[in-house]
């Protein structure tokens, strides 16, 4: 099986699920994975050469390797994630591959309202919010208009996905709390799902082996326990020993406060995420739990870690 993307957090545990579920497993990433029993192949989407040297053999591909930010250069943006994309399913299926997931997102389907109880609405490209949503979203289309003939693929949209070693979701929480910088919008009431990185890795490693039956179909995943945003990001602080955000700002000066922010953005980038956008501030203030009805019934799936064990093993791993 072959794994991109697993010098990431996801991409990470996906791989050494695989691992110790008995498959050989293959990565493809631009740093070595660290991932104990895979082997490594350095390169990235884009290179056809290092495609090709990673799908040769395999069986099943998962592809999780993609350019996540919420800024930066459009064009970066479609070749990592569109005509990465496309250049990974074509020598997979040449290489005769049968199986292909793509990890994809709920903001393919996310178009600035809420979300509720809904299951894997239609990925819109002509709605998605920012340039990583619209090229993922073109990416989920690509990858399955596939023939099902002898090349299955499934699309997961994992949301929200958190826990130990995280540096995206977790770190940036914890991070912004500690300066003060973490803002609550609407006083964090919006209810939101999220996905503990355990659930998310047997979940997408239960539609790679289910994509024969699930061909052709998206899934939004999550642990399936929605909660307040405010309440998540208090228990994530508080298990990183943070004061929790406590100052709240209306939701419309949140969204007005990222379109400024875009707009700065794109002249002068900071070194990092911008501490704001429109869709952020739309993902803050906006509910959005999902139906998990569908993935666990196609699946044969269930998540074995709750929201509070994830916490509690969070804690654990800071205290590490």
């Amino acid at each position: 099986m072959l794994v991109t993307g697993a010098s990431g957090f996801l991409g990470r545990a996906v791989a050494t699920e695989l691992v110790a579920s008995g498959h050989e497993v293959r990565t493809l990433q631009r740093r070595p994975s660290g991932v104990a029993g895979a082997t490594d192949v350095l390169g990235t989407v884009t290179d056809a050469g290092a495609v090709a040297r990673a799908v040769d053999g395999v069986e099943g591909v998962v592809h999780l390797a993609a350019k996540v930010s919420l800024a930066g250069d459009p064009a970066e943006f479609r070749a990592v994630n569109v005509e990465g994309t496309r250049t990974l399913l074509d020598a997979a299926r040449d290489a005769g591959a049968t199986r292909f997931v793509q990890v994809s997102s709920p903001s393919v389907a996310h178009a600035g309202s809420a979300l509720v109880g809904v299951g894997a609405e239609p990925a819109s490209p002509e709605h998605a919010r920012g340039d990583y949503a619209r090229t993922k979203a073109e990416a989920e289309l690509l990858a399955l208009s596939r023939d099902a003939a002898s090349f299955a693929v499934v699309a997961i949209r994992p949301h929200l996905v958190w826990g130990p070693g995280d540096a995206q979701l977790t770190e940036r929480i914890v991070d912004r709390a500690r300066r003060g910088r973490l803002p609550l919008l609407n006083g964090g009431t919006a209810l939101i799902d999220s996905t503990y990185v355990d659930n998310a890795a047997t979940g997408i490693a239960a539609a790679l082996r289910r994509a024969e039956t699930a061909h052709g179909r998206a899934f939004v995943l999550t642990s399936g326990e929605p909660r307040p945003v405010g309440d998540l990001m208090a228990g994530i602080c508080i298990a990183a020993g943070v004061t929790p955000p406590r100052w709240s700002i209306p939701a419309g000066l949140g969204r007005a406060a990222g379109s400024l922010v875009e707009r700065v953005w794109a002249v002068r980038p900071g070194v990092d995420e911008p501490p704001m956008t429109r869709f952020l501030a739309e993902q803050l203030s906006t509910a959005h739990w999902f139906d998990q009805r569908p993935i666990r019934e196609a699946l044969d799936w269930t998540p074995s870690v709750t929201l509070d064990e994830g916490l509690r093993r969070l804690a654990a791993a800071y205290v590490r």
